[in-house]
Protein backbone atom coordinates (compact mmCIF):
# COMPACT_ATOMS: atom_id res chain seq x y z
CA UNK A 1 0.00 0.00 0.00
CA UNK A 2 1.30 3.45 -0.90
CA UNK A 3 0.09 6.74 0.53
CA UNK A 4 0.99 10.22 -0.70
CA UNK A 5 0.82 13.07 1.81
CA UNK A 6 1.64 16.70 1.09
CA UNK A 7 2.81 18.80 4.03
CA UNK A 8 2.80 22.55 3.62
CA UNK A 9 4.45 23.38 6.95
CA UNK A 10 6.60 22.07 9.77
CA UNK A 11 3.43 21.82 11.88
CA UNK A 12 1.81 19.51 9.31
CA UNK A 13 4.97 17.41 9.20
CA UNK A 14 4.84 17.12 12.98
CA UNK A 15 1.18 16.06 12.79
CA UNK A 16 2.14 13.38 10.25
CA UNK A 17 4.88 12.06 12.54
CA UNK A 18 2.56 12.02 15.55
CA UNK A 19 -0.07 10.10 13.60
CA UNK A 20 2.45 7.58 12.25
CA UNK A 21 3.83 7.03 15.77
CA UNK A 22 0.42 5.80 16.95
CA UNK A 23 0.76 2.77 14.64
CA UNK A 24 4.35 1.85 15.51
CA UNK A 25 5.11 -1.41 17.25
CA UNK A 26 8.28 -3.23 18.35
CA UNK A 27 10.47 -4.22 15.43
CA UNK A 28 9.20 -1.50 13.08
CA UNK A 29 11.86 -0.17 10.70
CA UNK A 30 11.23 3.11 8.89
CA UNK A 31 13.46 3.90 5.91
CA UNK A 32 13.72 7.63 5.21
CA UNK A 33 14.92 8.60 1.76
CA UNK A 34 15.34 12.21 0.68
CA UNK A 35 17.80 14.90 -0.26
CA UNK A 36 19.86 16.86 2.23
CA UNK A 37 17.57 19.23 4.14
CA UNK A 38 14.37 17.52 3.00
CA UNK A 39 13.18 16.96 6.57
CA UNK A 40 14.25 13.46 7.54
CA UNK A 41 15.32 14.53 11.01
CA UNK A 42 12.25 16.75 11.44
CA UNK A 43 10.00 13.76 10.78
CA UNK A 44 12.07 11.63 13.16
CA UNK A 45 11.62 14.26 15.89
CA UNK A 46 7.85 14.10 15.40
CA UNK A 47 7.89 10.29 15.54
CA UNK A 48 9.86 10.46 18.80
CA UNK A 49 7.41 12.96 20.24
CA UNK A 50 4.55 10.69 19.23
CA UNK A 51 6.23 7.82 21.07
CA UNK A 52 6.43 9.98 24.20
CA UNK A 53 10.19 10.54 24.06
CA UNK A 54 11.06 13.82 25.69
CA UNK A 55 14.79 13.91 24.93
CA UNK A 56 15.96 16.31 22.23
CA UNK A 57 16.36 14.38 18.98
CA UNK A 58 19.29 15.34 16.77
CA UNK A 59 20.69 13.81 13.62
CA UNK A 60 23.29 11.16 14.45
CA UNK A 61 25.44 12.09 11.45
CA UNK A 62 28.74 11.54 13.24
CA UNK A 63 27.71 8.90 15.77
CA UNK A 64 25.73 6.90 13.15
CA UNK A 65 23.15 5.81 15.73
CA UNK A 66 21.39 7.55 18.60
CA UNK A 67 19.27 5.66 21.12
CA UNK A 68 16.26 7.20 22.85
CA UNK A 69 14.22 5.64 25.62
CA UNK A 70 11.57 6.81 28.03
CA UNK A 71 8.69 6.61 25.60
CA UNK A 72 6.13 3.95 24.73
CA UNK A 73 8.88 2.20 22.72
CA UNK A 74 12.62 2.80 22.41
CA UNK A 75 13.70 4.68 19.28
CA UNK A 76 16.91 3.88 17.43
CA UNK A 77 17.79 6.68 15.03
CA UNK A 78 20.34 5.81 12.34
CA UNK A 79 22.04 8.15 9.89
CA UNK A 80 23.94 5.96 7.45
CA UNK A 81 25.10 8.75 5.15
CA UNK A 82 28.73 8.46 6.26
CA UNK A 83 28.95 4.66 6.11
CA UNK A 84 31.28 3.27 3.51
CA UNK A 85 29.32 0.07 2.99
CA UNK A 86 26.98 -2.50 4.43
CA UNK A 87 29.83 -4.09 6.40
CA UNK A 88 29.80 -1.00 8.63
CA UNK A 89 26.23 -1.88 9.61
CA UNK A 90 27.36 -5.35 10.70
CA UNK A 91 29.97 -3.73 12.94
CA UNK A 92 27.20 -1.67 14.56
CA UNK A 93 25.21 -4.82 15.30
CA UNK A 94 22.28 -3.48 13.29
CA UNK A 95 20.34 -6.76 13.49
CA UNK A 96 19.89 -6.33 17.26
CA UNK A 97 18.20 -3.00 16.53
CA UNK A 98 16.20 -3.94 13.42
CA UNK A 99 14.81 -7.11 14.99
CA UNK A 100 14.63 -5.86 18.58
CA UNK A 101 12.03 -4.34 20.85
CA UNK A 102 12.11 -0.79 19.54
CA UNK A 103 11.48 1.31 16.46
CA UNK A 104 14.31 2.02 14.02
CA UNK A 105 14.37 5.11 11.83
CA UNK A 106 17.07 5.04 9.17
CA UNK A 107 18.03 8.23 7.36
CA UNK A 108 19.62 7.71 3.92
CA UNK A 109 18.22 4.18 3.99
CA UNK A 110 18.67 3.73 0.24
CA UNK A 111 22.39 3.22 0.99
CA UNK A 112 21.68 -0.03 2.88
CA UNK A 113 18.47 -1.21 1.19
CA UNK A 114 19.66 -4.82 0.94
CA UNK A 115 19.83 -5.02 4.76
CA UNK A 116 16.35 -3.67 5.45
CA UNK A 117 13.68 -6.15 6.58
CA UNK A 118 10.86 -7.05 4.19
CA UNK A 119 8.24 -5.26 6.30
CA UNK A 120 10.14 -1.95 6.31
CA UNK A 121 8.05 1.20 5.93
CA UNK A 122 9.62 3.34 3.20
CA UNK A 123 9.10 7.10 3.27
CA UNK A 124 10.43 9.05 0.29
CA UNK A 125 10.55 12.78 0.98
CA UNK A 126 10.59 15.20 -1.92
CA UNK A 127 10.56 18.98 -2.04
CA UNK A 128 7.26 20.54 -3.04
CA UNK A 129 6.68 23.67 -5.08
CA UNK A 130 6.58 25.97 -2.03
CA UNK A 131 9.45 26.65 0.40
CA UNK A 132 8.20 24.50 3.32
CA UNK A 133 6.19 22.03 1.25
CA UNK A 134 7.22 18.38 1.35
CA UNK A 135 5.74 15.41 -0.46
CA UNK A 136 5.78 12.16 1.52
CA UNK A 137 5.34 8.92 -0.40
CA UNK A 138 4.82 6.25 2.24
CA UNK A 139 5.01 2.60 1.22
CA UNK A 140 3.90 -0.05 3.70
Amino acid sequence: MTKKIISKSEKQTEELGLKLAEELKPGTVIALIGDLGSGKTALTKALAKGLGIEEQVTSPTFTIIQEYSGGRLPLYHFDVYRLEGEEDMYELGYEDYFYGDGVCVVEWADRIKELLPKNTIYINIDYGSQENERIYNIKY
